[in-house]
């Protein structure tokens, strides 16, 4: 396990081109990646150094020739008139200081004459040249090498500077291009106390924790399975819902087992060349030997699992079907005494290719259901262990008005709870945090600054009168909890329906119901003002959905039978495109003409009730106008005082 790990180690060392900072290994030195902006970013230093430098020369250089330039012949006759005090000569260069004020002057000499040839040569007699001090200063040390050859040496150095530097990059994109075919999976090591997770934090799932129970089985005690000749499962894949907690199954199984979890995203595999995401695959199934026992978890599986020949040959798919090729090709290379597991997830078990369902690689089909009441329960629980809580908290009411909640749901509703607490800044989160929570996952937070004039607030109020209305009198209609017409996320009110127990079925007389209620505010709109506004949009979609489904996929149109015209997916086409229509011309005006039907007749429904019980529709709408919210006891207290019965669980048998 410890080799494992070193090597993990050194091949990030390897990837990774250093850069000084704090923390991590290496004396206190991080590592990071040297893309496309770090080799800018050191090209345009290396530049800036390069003209800092020359700047620096220039200035000097510059300093050096500010004196007054004159002909040897103009100081040869200055010479002759006494006018000269010192000469000092550096190399063929003359500095002439001049009696009156000090003033110099600079002048060139003849190369390899002397100065008192020169200024013979020029007329000065020997009087005059003798009354002048002449000094020789020897042109040495940094100054001299500097202005001399900096000219020549610091073109040089530049160059010398950068070949290193496209060299050093060019290393470490090969070193870059060497690990670009390995995989990068999150690896969490049995020891590891804090990401470690068991079968005990996994709340609910009992079904999907007994099926992977044996591969806990067969990696602690593989001997077992062997002499007796069984075959353990090489792979087992998760299905469920977004959220459902396939992922934390998995790690489950890895932590009850003691082994390595191998963790990474089908995504992670497929990149833009051709062979990558094989190689990555490769990789990993090599990390996850030397690991042995180990578990490699596939999130996402569908990335890469799609069936084969969706795509034209020479398309752009064939890199995602080299990859799932070279998953199947590793499945089958496993041998017994290997004990690798592979664990895969996805949310769309529909997609996948036959191949890689079929036994001998994914040989168990694990469904991971959305947790039922007692189930959320749990869960609330365990995701509240850390939360400071307040004496009133019922996590069981919290259930029970969450149905169709994932894993992932209940934890975001505890978190924001808890966010509320601490907005408010009290020490510990309270019931009614929790329960607003709820709506604020389901809807969105609440926009109090969406202020409606009177008369959009008067229609809201009556559009959501019509929905809580109808829900009440239509006898398999889910129960209202709460009417607003406060703004949440996009809907500018809103009606909260919940069902009395959780079902697995639908019924046709509950779809019936649900369009007629989801229909309440457009009928509403159009009774009491006669006009239709934009309000309505969504419940129209949502309806008109419900109504084809009934009709294309569950069969419950009395006119074209028990005929599923619509799949999931629809059907693969030669182009490997999915086509959704799988009828005629003619079936499909039936199919619109049954769809135009069930509305037509929810309609009716909906605007016969809401006329009969006129006088509890305005009612709840002026109450609504008054208070805005209505809690679910308020709101029983509206219909009772108009004959409507508020629904109680045991009016659920009349749905058995």
């Amino acid at each position: 396990m410890s080799n494992l790990k070193e090597k993990m180690k050194e091949r990030s060392r390897k990837m990774l081109p250093p850069f000084r900072g704090s923390g991590g290994e290496n004396g206190g030195k991080k590592e990071a990646p040297q893309g496309p902006r770090g080799f800018m970013n050191n090209l345009m230093t290396a530049l800036f150094v390069f003209l800092v430098l020359m700047t620096a020369y220039s200035l000097i250089a510059e300093r050096r020739t500010d004196t007054e330039r004159i002909p040897i012949s103009e100081v040869a006759a200055d010479v002759s008139r006494g006018d000269v005090s010192e000469i000092a000569v550096a190399g063929e260069t003359l500095t002439v200081t001049y009696a009156k004020g000090g003033i110099e002057r600079e002048s060139q000499k003849e190369p390899g004459v002397a100065l008192s040839e020169t200024l013979v040569n020029y007329g000065v007699s020997p009087d005059a040249l003798q009354k002048v001090k002449v000094s020789v200063e020897k042109e040495s040390g940094l100054a001299f090498w500097f202005l001399n050859l900096a000219p020549f040496i610091l073109p040089i150095l530049f160059i010398v500077f950068f070949i290193w530097f496209l060299t050093r990059q060019v290393r470490g994109a090969g070193m870059q291009a060497f690990s670009f075919g390995q995989s990068k999976p999150r690896i969490i090591f049995p020891h590891d106390k804090k990401q470690k997770v068991t079968f005990k934090d996994v709340a609910g799932v009992k079904e999907a924790k007994q099926e992977l129970a044996e591969i806990v089985d067969f990696l602690k005690n593989p001997k077992k399975f062997l002499d007796i000749g069984a075959q353990i499962p090489k792979g087992a894949l998760l299905m469920g819902a977004a959220g459902a907690g396939k992922t934390l199954l998995a790690r489950a199984v890895a932590g009850e087992a003691g082994v390595p979890f191998f963790s990474i995203s089908g995504s992670e595999f497929v990149e833009l060349f051709v062979g990558v995401g094989a190689s990555r695959v490769r990789d990993l199934f090599k990390l996850a030997k030397q690991a042995a026992p180990a578990i490699v978890f596939i999130d996402e599986i569908d990335a890469v699992g799609r069936v084969r020949g969706g795509g034209i040959s020479g398309g752009g798919n064939d890199e995602r079907e080299q990859t799932l090729n070279q998953i199947l090709v590793e499945m089958d290379g496993f041998e017994q005494h290997e004990k690798v597991i592979v664990l895969a997830a996805t949310n769309r078990p529909d997609v996948l290719d036959p191949a890689l369902v079929r036994p001998g690689r994914f040989d168990r089909r694990v469904v991971v259901d959305l947790p039922d009441r007692n189930d959320r329960e749990e869960i609330l629980k365990i995701h509240a262990l850390k939360k400071q809580l307040a004496e009133d908290v019922n996590f069981r009411v919290i259930a029970e008005r969450t149905p169709g909640f994932s894993g992932a749901d209940l934890y975001s509703i505890v978190n924001e709870a808890a966010i509320l607490a601490a907005r408010e800044n009290r020490g510990k989160l309270a019931q009614f945090d929790l329960i607003r929570s709820i709506e604020k996952v389901m809807l969105g937070p609440e926009r109090k600054s969406h202020l409606l004039s009177q008369e959009e607030k008067k229609i809201t109020a009556y559009h959501e009168a019509g929905h809580a209305l109808l829900a009440s009198v239509l006898p398999f209609a889910d129960p209202v909890h709460k009417v607003s017409i406060i703004a949440r996320g996009r809907a500018g009110g809103y009606t909260l329906k919940l069902p009395l127990e959780d079902r697995k079925l639908q019924s046709r007389r509950e779809f019936l119901d649900d369009i007629a209620v989801t229909l309440g505010g457009y009928v509403t709109e159009e009774m009491l003002f006669g006009d239709i506004t934009t309000g309505p949009s969504n419940d129209l979609q949502v309806a008109s959905a419900l109504a084809r489904d009934m009709v294309t996929k569950y069969g419950m149109s009395e006119k074209l039978g028990p005929i599923a015209y619509e799949a999931l997916m629809g059907r693969l086409g030669a182009r490997g495109v999915y086509e959704e229509k799988e009828y005629s011309q003619k079936v499909g005006d039936a199919i619109d003409a049954e769809v135009a039907k069930i509305i037509g007749e929810a309609y009716k429904r909906a605007e016969d009730i809401l006329t009969k019980h006129r006088k509890a529709l305005d009612a709840i709408a002026a109450k609504l106008i008054e208070v805005e919210t209505l809690e679910q006891e308020e709101y029983e207290k509206v219909i009772i005082a108009h004959g409507i019965l508020p629904k109680k669980k045991k009016d659920i048998e009349h749905q058995k």
